[in-house]
This record gives structure tokens, sequence and C-alpha cells, in this order.
């Protein structure tokens, strides 16, 4: 089982869900509002001090799990569908997951998904 945690750009989410919807077995993601600050200080970085301490940038965080033979389609899914080529694109994180459990059903690790 895999875990695919994506920071992006508000105004690409309707874009990539649609995406996602689209693929045969999409396995369902959780969208959370975020603010965050990439790269900082350095050069290009968008570091900037305000009164209340520092500038941060809103985001959309998906997270999806999904069995080990799907996740390279859903994360180019989603890496294609979030690009515009600027800065703050977002970030694509895979991590393993090692157990899923469905709270309604009982089911685990791919059932589960």
């Amino acid at each position: 089982m895999k875990e695919i945690k994506a920071i992006l750009q508000p105004h690409v989410l309707s874009k990539v869900m649609r995406a996602l919807h689209d693929l045969p077995h999409f396995p369902g993601v959780t969208v959370t509002p975020v603010r965050g600050q990439g790269r900082g200080r350095g050069a290009g970085g968008a570091f900037k001090v305000t009164e209340d301490g520092i500038d941060y940038h809103s985001k959309v965080m998906l997270e999806v799990y999904c069995s080990d033979d799907r996740v390279e389609e859903l994360a180019a899914t989603i890496e294609r569908n979030a690009h515009t080529g600027l800065a703050g694109d977002g970030i694509v994180v895979i991590t393993g997951v090692e157990r899923v459990t469905r709270i309604r059903t009982g089911q685990t690790q791919e059932e589960a998904v």
C-alpha cells in the first residue's frame, strides 16, 4: 500500500480531480486546505517578512491511499494536471503504508481502498 500526498495550487484542484475521476479505479481522496512556505530565502525564493512574521501561501493537500500497482498512474495524473510551469506548482510525495482498514466494513489493505 502507498500514500500519495500532493501539495498543489488551489486553482488546479478542479482539473486534478476531474482527471483522477476519469481513471478506471479511483480510490478516493482527502482534500485539506493548507498554508506553507516553499524554498524560502534562497535565490528565487518567496520568503517575505510581514507584521505577523512570515507570509504563508495558501495551497491544498490531496491524500490518496492506493495499492502499489496503482501508485505510478495516480501520481503521474496528479503531476500532469497540476503542472503550470510556474514557481509554487507544488510537490508529490509517495510513502509506504503499513495497514489500511475501512472502519465501516472491516476490510483491509487493497479491499479497503
